[in-house]
């Protein structure tokens, strides 16, 4: 069953750091089967806090998503992303 991993981008502290995180982009997806299906495009907020950004990838199974998200290159990446902004990540399973 695929499942999904969402970002949510609540808000940007360092835009410097968040640079350094999508340029390690290329090494964290290697080696992984990520369909990106959304990827910061225009977001209308219809409840609850008003949201930065959001990104949604597809992958084949939760598994997956969490080999992925607990790589070694998304670990170290990752880092950035926490220095640059403030975010919402959240793994839900398809039907």
């Amino acid at each position: 069953m695929a499942a999904y991993v969402i970002f949510i981008r609540d808000r940007v502290r360092d835009k410097d750091s968040l640079a350094e995180y999508s340029s390690r982009a290329p090494q964290f997806r290697e080696g992984h089967a990520i369909e990106p299906l959304a990827f910061y495009g225009a977001v209308e907020t219809l409840e609850g806090a008003e949201v930065d950004g959001v990104v949604l990838l597809k992958f084949a199974d939760k598994a997956a998503a969490k080999a992925w998200y607990d790589s070694p290159a998304y670990t170290e990446a990752r880092k950035y992303r926490h220095l640059g902004a403030d975010y919402r990540v959240a793994i839900v399973e398809g039907v």
